[in-house]
């Protein structure tokens, strides 16, 4: 029996630590359910049983694992859990709120959708070889048939070959059997669209490098993607995965810096008005079959998020605000009415801590004229993803919030700043958490010594998301969840679920359809939990 010293004491910490977790984003709610809370249980079972089982046992391809560590050396052994495989991937994720859509498709995908294609031609310097496959990186792009080569074009290992356009399908089965050959082929071309683990922890090992690698990807894909016939499978592809994935909504960030794309022709340079109408036709397919099929509560739509990029001048932005503007008077229908799955709204991205990239403060007179002239079109920046503190990067936190911002994309720095951290619980301004992107651009070393939990018990909503998600090789939402989960001994599945509602809740739906998505999401929590809660943990 403990002295009565000892248990005033205990009562005391257990009161102490009741009275801090009620402040956490899992006390929101007070009316969890049985199963609820049933399944939450079977989840810290599982958590723990794998903590040992999985993570607590040496492996010769990861040294050292543990629950959390950095994502691209983890993933195969994420894949290898219940936790993942019979919970987290099953689990209704609500809002993908942040994410960029020219990296919004796994890189098969892509390469597969290139690959299909009689318009997509590939390009080197010269001759391919071993000692280039590390320096080169492939030029690959659409172009019209007038310009196809000859049918005896040699590949671009060739030793004749000099540096023209080949088919990219050719270029895959010429490819060197000494770089072996078509596999080998696709090594080189994936390795160039997304970041892996050696890029990340070895040759890019700095905030600053791992941009460089980072924008790299941008370059190769984006040509490809800029394609009328290959975007429309490209957004028909984002969508469906996301969709499998648990995700029942979609805010994308579109870019709109580059003022076309190309047509089938692949030579026609077509407005960024064909973007729209693409937007329109295969979202609202989408959603026509997934009615056919009784599965209407799978998918709440999509809106689009105009941005462009920090490098601009104020003047380049005023343009770009005007068309923004024009765009949406242009298209009313989609605002509002039958098709209400689109939205108008602003940010601007790009590296912040870049040296062409310019802060807020910049821009801060074109976008106070905007936001006075178009109150119906908010703003949802970009800031704070950055490890400075008190640095421009950093500074953008202030410009964000005094602009009005509705939400705010990272805000990794945002923990440096009470008064700002106040403002934003205050103000209900959600922040727009990308862990996975955070980690892999060497913001954080692993989820463990992320600042999302300081966040989110300020009682500062939070949205995950995945940002983007085809470089990092993480689609979905599910690999972020994650790893949230892992990370923590507190954090549970009612944390998850109530992070996801939040998706919902801070989302730029209008309130009818924001209570829609939310009913329907309810809908699929309910079965969700039922089947967790009668696991065998």
């Amino acid at each position: 029996m403990p002295s009565q010293m000892l248990a005033d004491y205990l009562q005391k910490r257990k009161k102490l630590i009741a009275d801090d977790r009620a402040l956490r984003v899992d006390c929101v709610r007070a009316n969890y359910t049985a199963a609820e809370l049933k399944a939450d249980e079977v989840v810290r079972a599982i958590r723990a049983r794998e903590a040992e089982s999985v993570w607590g046992v040496e492996r010769e391809d990861v040294p050292h694992p543990y629950p959390g560590m950095e994502f691209l050396n983890a993933k195969d052994i994420i894949l290898e859990t219940d936790l993942y495989s019979k919970i987290v991937s099953k689990m209704p994720k609500g809002g993908l709120l942040h994410v960029h859509q020219n990296a919004s498709v796994e890189a098969r995908a892509l390469l597969d959708l290139a690959m299909d294609h009689p318009a997509i031609h590939i390009r080197v310097p010269g001759p391919f070889n071993a000692s280039s496959r590390e320096t080169v990186l492939p030029d690959i792009q659409p172009i019209p048939a007038e310009q196809y080569p000859l049918a005896d074009a040699v590949g671009i290992t060739d030793a004749s070959y000099t540096g023209g356009w080949v088919p990219i399908k050719k270029a895959q089965e010429l490819f060197d059997p000494a770089l072996g050959g078509p596999a080998g082929f696709d090594k080189w071309v994936l390795s160039s669209f997304v970041i892996n683990p050696s890029d990340a922890f070895r040759t890019y090992n700095t905030p600053m490098k791992i941009w460089l690698k980072f924008g790299s990807t941008f370059a190769v894909t984006d040509p490809i993607i800029r394609f009328v016939p290959i975007q429309k499978k490209y957004l028909r592809s984002f969508i469906c995965s996301s969709i499998k994935d648990g995700i029942s909504y979609i805010e994308v960030r579109t870019n709109f810096f580059t003022k076309h794309i190309l047509a089938e022709d692949a030579k026609t340079k077509v407005g960024l008005r064909e973007l729209f109408l693409i937007f329109r036709e295969v979202t609202n397919e989408i959603k026509a079959e997934l009615k056919a099929e009784g599965r209407e509560d799978e998918f709440a739509g999509l809106k689009i998020i105009y941005n462009t990029l920090r490098i601009v001048s104020p003047e380049v932005l005023e343009a770009e605000l005007d068309q923004c503007a024009k765009f949406k008077q242009e298209f009313p229908d989609l605002i509002a009415g039958k098709f209400h799955d689109f939205y108008w709204r602003f940010d601007l991205v790009g590296h912040e801590d870049g040296e062409e990239s310019k802060p807020l403060i910049d821009y801060a007179e074109p976008l106070l004229h905007f936001a006075k002239q178009h109150p119906d079109i908010p703003f949802l920046f970009h800031a704070g993803e950055t490890l400075g503190d008190g640095t421009a990067a950093d500074m953008n936190l202030y410009d964000a919030i005094l602009l009005g911002t509705k939400r705010i994309g990272h805000g990794f720095s945002l923990t440096k700043h009470p008064k700002l951290m106040e403002i934003c619980r205050e103000k209900k301004i959600a922040i727009e958490v990308c862990p996975i992107s955070n980690e892999v651009l060497r913001l954080t070393s692993s989820m463990p010594m992320h600042p999302l939990p300081v966040i989110m018990n300020q009682g500062i909503p939070v949205v995950l998301s995945s940002d983007d998600p085809a470089i990092f090789n993480s689609m979905g939402l599910s690999f972020d969840f994650f790893q949230v989960l892992v990370a923590s001994e507190v954090t549970g599945l009612l944390t998850l679920g109530q992070m996801a509602r939040d998706s919902i809740t801070y989302s730029m739906l209008d309130e009818r359809s924001k209570q829609e998505a939310m009913e329907a999401w309810e809908r699929r929590w309910d079965k969700f939990i039922e089947e967790v809660a009668g696991m065998n943990p």
